[in-house]
């Protein structure tokens, strides 16, 4: 059985003290990819130094993630551009829209996301989105430049129904975290309506554990017990989930791992 964790910021300080046993924490539970997405300027070098570290298991993204784009986010973003043509990056991301924790630079993340596309059509790389209470605005702009081909993923979806199906009509794979395993959640109805054929696992690590760590530091290592929901849900064999995810993000992503 073979897992890819397509979302988790293991370059972040929550991970200095133990990050090789937390890699092979996620090994050890069948995890061979971990796809880690930028935040910010700051991040970038932590972030590819960590893929260096690891290059078996670890492939980085660029991007702005939408809270740091501020007054200055063409700056940002022209000085994460510059390293385009200088690591194998696997996605533009972390990118998108986010309403919830402030509203000051909403015309400057669109303008930002819009120009995330646009590396992504240049470079042919897959886009992963974030989309914090966002979702609607997002799915209008890439439908507008629905001829551009532009492919990638929800990261952490929790829409509705009719939103995974517009999202994934537009050729974009849903990115299911932790929080399918929250009682709550309303992601049952979205897990139960989608073909696996449109869905990637991901841990957002080191947020959003899934149940029984709930409220603790997530680790890649936990991909398998979203997985494990995700069979429940759908009534099929984690082997069958590993191996369609895994094949997904493959695709995607361009990944070269033991299917």
């Amino acid at each position: 059985m073979v897992l890819v964790d397509t979302h988790a910021h293991l370059y972040l300080p929550q991970f200095s003290d133990d990050i090789r046993q937390v890699i092979q924490n996620a090994t050890g539970n069948h995890v061979v990819k971990m796809l880690l997405p930028n935040i910010d300027t700051g991040s970038a070098g932590p972030m590819l130094e960590l893929c260096r570290r690891f290059p078996d298991h670890l492939h980085p993204m660029i991007g702005l993630h939408p809270t740091s784009v501020k007054e200055n986010y063409r700056e940002k973003m022209a000085e994460l551009k510059s390293l385009l043509g200088n690591a194998e990056f696997k996605a533009i991301g972390e990118t998108g829209m986010d309403s919830y924790w402030d509203t000051e630079f909403m015309r400057e993340q669109e303008d930002s996301f819009i120009a995330h596309l646009g590396w992504a059509k240049t470079m042919d790389l897959p886009v992963v989105i974030h989309s914090r209470q966002t979702t609607d605005d997002l799915i209008r702009i890439i439908s507008s430049r629905r001829e551009e081909g532009i492919r990638g993923v929800f990261h952490a979806f929790s829409g509705t129904v009719e939103q995974a199906a517009e999202i994934t009509g537009l050729g974009f794979k849903l990115g299911i975290g932790g929080v399918v395993t929250y009682k709550n959640s309303g992601l049952r109805p979205v897990i139960e309506s989608i073909g696996m054929e449109h869905l990637v696992l991901e841990t957002d690590s080191p947020y959003l554990s899934p149940v029984p760590f709930r409220g603790k530091r997530n680790e890649c290592a936990n991909v398998i017990l979203i997985a494990e929901e995700i069979a429940k849900i759908k009534g099929i064999g984690l082997e069958e989930v590993a191996l369609r995810t895994s094949e997904n993000a493959a695709r995607l992503f361009k990944l070269d791992i033991p299917i």
